[in-house]
């Protein structure tokens, strides 16, 4: 498992999780990915309630537009300091905790083809403040947390680890410095999600745990390597600098060396699949 740090979180807060994602699930829309961006734009807000999981504990919003009704994350954190101590000790440069990466998160899974792992974000004004809005996901039974708590190991082993190929792939791209258990779903049918991405894209050229870069799904690495700096640009404005996308090309580059070498060292068949 690539993430370190690990979260206590309570039966209850993760059985609540369950049988709201549930009841949300029996009504879930066929929409396409703009259409669910258009209705989180407009849609009118008619409930909302805080999340105890996470370190922003983000509101959760019912939304409806008369016909539909769904649920939607809204984030509005936007931290910027020149250093940041954390609880455990650890010391940020330059830190940022900003609402605005999570669409830049998704924009850029879409484009590598990862974004049947990242849940579709936009921004909305909501009580007067500005953020980043989140399609609600179905069908959870619980976070990564939750399941190494309770012992639940996947059904079908090779499915899992690929997941987790493709998550280690995000996580290296992204830099992401808040890579916390709660940040990772699983639906019911054994399906990863990752979502809040507001502490990723630190502007390092160097990857956080380049050894955790193992495998990688074909489709994956050929969108990789085709990448431009002035598509990835272009797709995550206004929400990225241009030393942040010029970082990310970076990390992409490294990301696609070491997945050459492993290539070349151990077969197409064993790296790509």
């Amino acid at each position: 498992m690539l993430f370190r740090r690990k979260w206590v979180v309570s039966f209850v807060a993760g059985a609540s999780l369950v049988l709201a994602s549930l009841l949300l699930a029996a009504d879930e829309p066929n929409f396409t990915d703009q259409q669910k961006i258009d209705f989180m734009h407009n849609a009118k807000v008619t409930a909302s309630h805080q999340v105890s999981k996470g370190i922003t504990g983000p509101p959760r919003l019912t939304l409806t537009d008369g016909t539909v009704t769904h649920d939607a994350s809204f984030q509005t954190v936007d931290e910027h300091a020149p250093t940041k101590q954390m609880n455990d000790g650890t010391t940020f440069l330059n830190f940022k905790d900003d609402w605005k990466f999570n669409i830049a998160g998704y924009r850029i899974a879409k484009l590598i083809g990862l974004d049947d792992m990242v849940p579709v974000y936009t921004d909305r004004k909501w009580q007067g403040k500005q953020g980043s809005i989140s399609w609600w996901v179905p069908n959870l039974m619980f976070d990564e947390g939750d399941r190494l708590k309770r012992g639940e190991h996947p059904p079908d082993m090779d499915s899992w680890n690929h997941q987790m190929y493709d998550l280690r792939v995000l996580t290296q791209l992204f830099y992401d410095q808040d890579p916390n258990l709660t940040n990772v779903l699983i639906d019911k049918d054994w399906k990863i999600w990752r979502i809040d991405f507001s502490r990723a894209f630190a502007e390092f050229k160097s990857l956080p745990v380049q050894k955790d870069l193992v495998m990688c799904r074909k489709d994956v690495y050929q969108k990789l390597k085709d990448l431009s700096y002035d598509q990835l640009f272009a797709a995550t404005q206004p929400y990225l600098t241009k030393g942040q996308a010029k970082a990310v090309i970076a990390r992409r580059d490294k990301i696609v060396e070491i997945l050459d070498q492993l290539i070349a060292k151990n077969g197409e068949s064993n790296v790509l699949f």
